[in-house]
Formats: structure tokens, sequence, C-alpha cells
């Protein structure tokens, strides 16, 4: 039996994580402010990490909040020190995980509308979220594992049932507000969870890949079109566009960051692709139909 340890498994990625490597066959370990181990307790975490298969680290407050200086603040702290702590536990250990893949985001990457932004000719962005992204990457890169392959991966916008980014986007076309945000013409990358998972079995099986890794779906939208299969999903016939101006007074509406919708997010996943990986939820309505449908399930 293979074991897997995740480090943040109690957020929104790390719970279905969790079921579906319960579901695999693997032996699941936690680092977390509760699990097996606990933060600050490193010579605990070495224990858990012993002669692991593959580290996981998601951990890191959601960037679905307002910029507030506490929050910037703990956005960057709880993905750095975490990050630094696991480097430090993997180090002790006698027998470390073979592989160490670590959550970072697509976000790394500047407004692209022109071209979509690849592992080896994307251009990375400015801003605060870059920085948080550039800073989490690099304390990866510094934590000295020489016999485990650090791998960050440069996640998009994760969908699936139960919350997520999902939510947000379900409320405001329920309200009648689910039309394009700004021009409607930034583009929208995305993952179903399930391939995101998949993605992370697969490099886990292909040790030649090296990081970092994008993942993203195929299918790229742009924001209207997103909001067009968000209606539609919701069986919402129609919804009212919302210009920047308006989005940036009503963040509180959302409860997050305008940034989060109106950037331009066009990532692609180069390196699955050339190493043959394949989608399950290539296009975003199959995605969005397996989410209500899976939805609906929960509910009933």
């Amino acid at each position: 039996m293979k074991t897997v340890v995740i480090a943040g498994a109690s957020g929104f990625i790390g719970t279905h994580f969790r079921r579906l490597f319960d579901d695999a066959g693997w032996q699941v370990r936690t680092v977390g402010r509760t699990g097996d181990a606990v933060w600050g307790d490193t010579t605990a975490i070495t224990a858990v990490l012993e002669g692991a298969d593959l580290l996981l680290n998601l951990a890191g407050k959601s960037v679905s909040c307002r910029y507030t200086p506490a929050n910037k603040a703990e956005i960057i702290r709880s993905r750095v020190e975490t990050t630094a702590e696991l480097g430090r536990a993997l180090a002790a250990c006698a027998h470390p995980p073979v592989d160490w893949f670590n959550a970072s985001t697509g976000t790394i990457y500047r407004d692209a509308r022109d071209r979509p932004q690849g592992e080896d000719d994307g251009e990375l962005g400015a801003g605060f979220s870059v920085e948080v992204a550039r800073a989490w990457e690099e304390t990866l890169a510094a934590a000295p594992a020489p016999g485990t392959r650090k791998i960050p991966l440069r996640i998009t916008i994760a969908m699936g049932a139960g919350g997520g980014v999902m939510r947000p986007f379900n409320n405001l076309a329920r309200l009648g507000l689910g039309g394009r945000m700004g021009d409607g013409g930034q583009k929208f990358s995305w993952v179903h969870i399930e391939d995101l998972f998949r993605a992370v079995m697969f490099l886990h099986d292909h040790p030649g890949i090296t990081g970092p890794v994008n993942i993203a779906a195929p299918e790229v939208v742009t924001n209207a079109g997103l909001m067009a299969a968000v209606r539609t999903a919701n069986h919402v016939p129609f919804g009212l566009p919302t210009p920047a101006w308006l989005l940036r007074l009503g963040a509180v509406l959302i409860r997050t960051e305008t940034e989060l919708v109106l950037k331009s997010r066009w990532v692609r996943a180069g390196k699955l692709a050339d190493a043959g990986f394949e989608w399950t939820f290539p296009g975003l309505a199959g995605a969005l139909a397996d989410i209500d449908g899976a939805s609906i399930g929960q509910r009933s």
C-alpha cells in the first residue's frame, strides 16, 4: 500500500483529495492544525513523512477574501512558513518521500489575452498574488531535499462540488447577476477537481517530469462564456452584466478581490500534454454538468 502525506487536508482541494486517495487504496496521513502531526511540531511531521511515497502540500489561507493587510500577511505566512517547515522535517527523514508536490498557482503568470502561458514560454506577472506565488515556489526550491523530486503545481481555478470558486459564481447567477464581469473578454483557465487529482497521480507515475507543472483543462473560456455556462447549469435564463467599476464597489458582495474575476488567466498545461495526459473533463460544460449532478447528490 502506498502512502501519501497531505498537508492542508481540511481545505476544498484537500478534502476531495483525502477521499480520492482513500478510494484509490492509499494510506493517507495528514499535517495541519489537527491530524497525524500539527504545525510547529517538526519532529512529529518528520515521523509522519518517514517512508511515505508522496508529500502533497496544499496548506495556505484561501485567497478568496478581501486583501486587507492582515489577510495578505496570513496568505503569505500560511504558505511560506508551512512549506519551510515541511522542508526541515523532510531533511531529517532517513527515508524521505519520493515526490514532494507543492501547491502553487497559475496566477503566477501575467494578465494574458494574446496567447496562453506555458511552463517554458510563460511570462510571470506582477502584483500581490504573483509575489505570493513567487515566495511559495522559492521556499520550495530552497528546501534541502536531494533525494526527493520537488514540483510546484501551478493550479488554475479548481472546480468541484461542495464549495470552492463555484459558490460565489452560482450565487451571483441565482441573484440574476450572472452576466459578464468587466468587458467579459478575460480568459478563464480552470480544472475539474477530479482531473486535478488524476494529474497528481499521473505526475507521480512519471518520474521524468520536472517542475513547475501547469494544471489547466484544455478548453479555456472567456469570462462571458464562463458566466453563460454557469447560468445554464443553474437554469437561469439571463444575467445582468457587471462593469469593472461596479465590481470594485461591490467586492464585499462577492467576498473576494476583483482580481480573481478581472485578471485574464490563460494557462496551458504543456508538460502534461506532452507526456500524454488525458482529461476526463476537457470542456467546461461537461465539468459543470458533473459538478451540478454531484451537488444534487450531496443534497439528496
